[in-house]
């Protein structure tokens, strides 16, 4: 089977390009090992806005009453209904990213894909026991979890973002290694919902790279909903009791009933098969150029893979220019 363009990767990048290739005339298969979307639709942007859209009506029915508004029956939610409603929203959007990037003629392949090696010019790729051999290939296989080396955290069944978008009982409280977007996130959502959240950092101050005065001013709203923080804390043990850092040359113990590692996302490099077109490697992710073209002439990377900035808008303005 011979294409064109191959894309591994269904996330915004590649369901972009897919979608922009076959519409522009080229031969064009994608492949995606679990669910179109990426982590965007699937485990990251898409369902956690629902969540906190849920919880953000929830805070909005807590005050209403100084408005002049009453809840007749009292103030509760339902969580099974809440998950519920936040994978039909997932499902709808996936379904309608498959549909469309099948509308514009793009052969989607929901296998595994790996790169073979390259023959007579054409790059070999096997997927669900098939080769196909194509002209020109785009990688875009994402970023996973980083999971850091954290003495006991092998031994505790902590969550990253995927299992507690995945959760359906809420613990009684939570501890969040990561004081980044993601992080930030759950801990809204979780206070929200009557968790008892606790925020490491190992930075002076919460979101990153982000705007200081920003980040402080969110650091104290949430303060004030009743949000522990934690700042310039290294975390150097997890076990079932909670977490224990080390603070101003003190250890504490953050007790907590469930631990949520968000230490940021690095590039998935492994087992797609680059190695075998020998595709140079930054220290991030995939070299690239302006035009996202990698070392090898006919390989081109788009989205998180580039570690340049991993966000779904970047990833798909990336697979635009590529």
């Amino acid at each position: 089977m011979k294409y064109d363009i191959a894309i591994i990767g269904g996330g915004p990048a590649g369901y972009t390009a897919a979608e922009r290739a076959a519409a522009g005339g080229l031969k064009t298969v994608i492949f995606e090992k679990k669910a179109i979307g990426g982590v965007c639709l699937n485990e990251g942007c898409i369902p956690t806005k629902t969540l906190l859209y849920s919880a953000k009506l929830l805070d909005h029915a807590k005050s209403a009453a100084k408005y002049g508004i009453s809840v007749p029956d009292g103030i509760s939610f339902n969580l099974e209904k809440i998950i519920d409603r936040k994978d039909k929203v997932v499902k709808k959007l996936t379904g309608g990213v498959k549909m469309t990037v099948q509308s514009y003629g793009a052969e989607l392949i929901e296998k595994e894909a790996v790169i073979a090696g390259e023959s007579d010019g054409l790059i070999q790729i096997l997927a669900g026991g098939g080769i196909y051999e194509v002209t020109y290939l785009l990688v875009c296989t994402g970023s996973d979890t980083v999971v850091p080396p954290i003495k006991g955290l092998s031994e505790v069944d902590y969550w990253t973002s995927k299992e507690a978008l995945e959760m359906t009982v809420l613990p009684k409280s939570l501890a969040i290694i990561g004081g980044g977007v993601i992080g930030m996130e759950f801990a809204s959502f979780f206070n929200s919902m009557g968790v008892k959240v606790s925020v490491i950092e190992m930075m002076p101050e919460i979101l990153g790279a982000m705007d200081k005065e920003t980040s402080a001013m969110l650091r104290t709203e949430y303060q004030k909903r009743g949000v522990d923080f934690q700042l310039n804390s290294k975390v150097t043990e997890v076990s079932p009791s909670g977490v224990t850092i080390e603070k101003a040359g003190k250890s504490v113990l953050i007790e907590a009933e469930k631990i949520l590692v968000s230490a940021g996302r690095k590039a998935n490099l492994s087992q797609v098969g680059l190695d075998k077109l020998n595709v140079e490697l930054a220290r991030n992710g995939v070299k690239v150029d302006e035009h996202m073209l990698t070392s090898h002439p006919h390989v081109y990377a788009c989205g998180d893979i580039t570690g340049h900035s991993m966000l779904a808008h970047t990833a798909i303005r990336e697979s635009e220019v590529a």
